[in-house]
């Protein structure tokens, strides 16, 4: 928590979440919010940034006039009694965000996994343009990554802006396509409804659906329907076992690494390559294994899909993008794969040498010989170069989200449910992962149900009790944790859990299996501009179910 203590030592730290989690607990203030309800209380914030003559854009900014409009609509008296949060904070909310020389609306994954996750992801950099702390430093600013720079790379079929999205639809709900894919909460009903365009074959990578898609134990009945399914995996989980065909990759440990997600969202541009620690011998890399499936699903015979030409193939495309004949520069290498493609996009990079042209830039043999990495400095101003939109503006109010209000509204008259159901994470577990892991799995079992102590005492339950936790979709049964670090009427558990089914080998994940929160998600309950499920703020009951909870064994 060094950087928490660190801003907070310089300005102010406000957490706004139903939990009290580790970061609200070191923070100047906790606001614990009515889950879904983010985006009305930013509504809420630009409205007074509006009303009280408080927003300052810059000048590289579309629709400012437009969404003092929409924000008209949204004082804090109208929001206050849904979010939680009272009419004087929202509004000191507002001034103290933009009266700050630096200040910043920051928002992670919960805030996405919500009935109204694209509007509050939205609002968030609406509220950091209109208060003048977007592309500045102490603001909202875009990284600048050394490779693989979504920012500084262009993106062939996408000039002059991103395409709106919806331009074709799933077959059964009719969801939209968002960037050419499809919501993961539509996978169970597509390959279970027959007819034209039915889903038959599923290829996984590393990956564990059926504990981690809404609606997860669902999806775990019709895999078995499929007339095919490739799991590219180490794990026999609860996914791969119902797997034709499991092809494991190599270790980590085994294998080159250069952080190409991480670094994307990092607050220095850097660049780091580790070298393998262990040979892996003659085994096949997990990049050999997609390609081979790749000529395999083109219908090519086994014997004749070519690696090196289709590798070739994605290393010539990703050329193009990047302004160079690949053909051409292919005669430098000795090797194809991940790194002749890492090396392609280090050296056309920011950083680059950009083949020769940047004499001493970046290439990949460089960052070889500086096995601690390379930092090339903290985050830079880059509008509007970085503007794909033709005007090389930010368009602030699109129709397609404004077309959602209606709904944010209607949720203001909803009747507030008497218990909603959030997510929470764990530092010694990500996702569905590491729970095979003993080192990680030792001390008390992690998979419990938060709840306030006003709330237990009205459900007549305790510390330990088991309960049966119920929704539209369905019901799990849990151990309880009575605890004041969450807002009254919110219940929380821990996502990635459920383990123990039959036919998987994963015993230390299965000693201590927990339940699958996912079991409780309802399909109607979305996100609908992005069709994305709804993991957070569920309408749930507790019942006491007579039992106590004995925690497992450490391991």
């Amino acid at each position: 928590m060094g950087l928490i203590e660190g801003i907070r030592k310089r300005g102010k730290v406000i957490v706004i979440d139903p939990v009290r989690t580790q970061t609200a607990a070191q923070a100047d203030e906790w606001l614990p919010i009515v889950p879904g309800t983010d985006a009305a209380l930013l509504l809420a914030v630009a409205h007074t940034l509006f009303d009280e003559d408080l927003v300052k854009p810059g000048p590289h900014v579309d629709g400012v006039e437009t969404m003092g409009k929409v924000a008209a609509d949204w004082p804090p008296e109208r929001v206050s009694e849904v979010t939680g949060i009272d009419v004087d904070t929202i509004r000191r909310l507002a001034r103290e965000l933009a009266g700050a020389e630096k200040s910043v609306v920051y928002g992670r994954i919960v805030l996405c996994n919500q009935e109204f996750g694209s509007l509050a992801s939205w609002l968030v950099d609406v509220i950091n343009i209109l208060t003048g702390h977007f592309d500045t430093p102490g603001g909202a600013m875009f990284p600048k990554p050394a490779a693989w720079s979504i920012t500084t790379q262009p993106l062939p079929g996408l000039e002059g802006g991103l395409a709106e999205f919806g331009r074709w639809h799933t077959r059964v709900r009719g969801a939209k396509e968002v960037l050419g894919q499809a919501p993961a909460s539509c996978m169970t009903e597509e390959i279970a409804t027959p007819g034209e365009g039915q889903l038959k074959a599923l290829i996984t990578v590393a990956g564990n659906p059926v504990l981690s898609t809404p609606g997860g134990d669902k999806l775990d009945e019709v895999l078995p329907m499929l007339e095919a399914m490739i799991s590219v995996d180490l794990w026999l989980n609860e996914t791969t076992r119902h797997a034709d065909v499991i092809l494991p990759g190599l270790s980590p440990l085994e294998q080159p690494h250069h952080d190409d997600l991480i670094l994307l969202f990092a607050i220095h541009s850097i660049a780091n390559y580790s070298a393998p620690v262990f040979d892996p011998g003659d085994r096949p890399h997990e990049w050999e294994i997609l390609i081979r499936l790749t000529g395999l699903c083109t219908g090519t015979p086994t014997e004749d899909v070519d690696v090196a030409a289709i590798d070739d193939g994605f290393f010539d495309y990703l050329a193009f993008t990047a302004g160079v004949d690949g053909a051409e520069i292919r005669k430098l290498y000795e090797h194809g794969g991940p790194e002749r493609m890492l090396d392609l996009t280090l050296r056309t990079g920011p950083f680059g040498d950009q083949y020769g042209k940047n004499p001493g830039g970046l290439t990949l043999d460089l960052l070889k010989a500086n096995p601690n990495g390379i930092d090339f400095g903290p985050m830079v101003s880059q509008l509007p170069e970085i503007l794909g939109t033709p005007d090389k503006k930010i368009r602030l109010a699109p129709q397609y989200l404004l077309d959602d209000l209606p709904r944010l509204a209607a949720r203001l008259r909803r009747p507030a449910e008497p218990l909603v159901l959030v997510s929470r994470r764990h530092l010694r577990s990500n996702n569905t992962w590491l729970h095979n892991v003993p080192a990680l799995m030792k001390g008390k079992d992690r998979c419990t149900l938060l709840i306030h102590p006003d709330d237990a005492a009205r459900c007549g339950v305790s510390d330990n009790d088991v309960v049966t936790v119920k929704s539209e979709a369905g019901e799990i049964k849990v151990p309880v944790e009575v605890t004041d670090a969450i807002k009254p009427g919110v219940v929380s558990m821990p996502h990635g859990w459920g383990h123990g089914m039959p036919g998987t080998r994963m015993s230390v994940a299965n000693g201590s299996p927990g339940v699958n929160t996912n079991a409780l998600s309802v399909p109607t309950f979305i996100d609908e501009p992005s069709g994305n499920g709804a993991l957070n703020g569920i309408p749930v009951t507790v019942l006491e179910d007579q039992a106590r909870f004995e925690s497992a064994q450490s391991v």
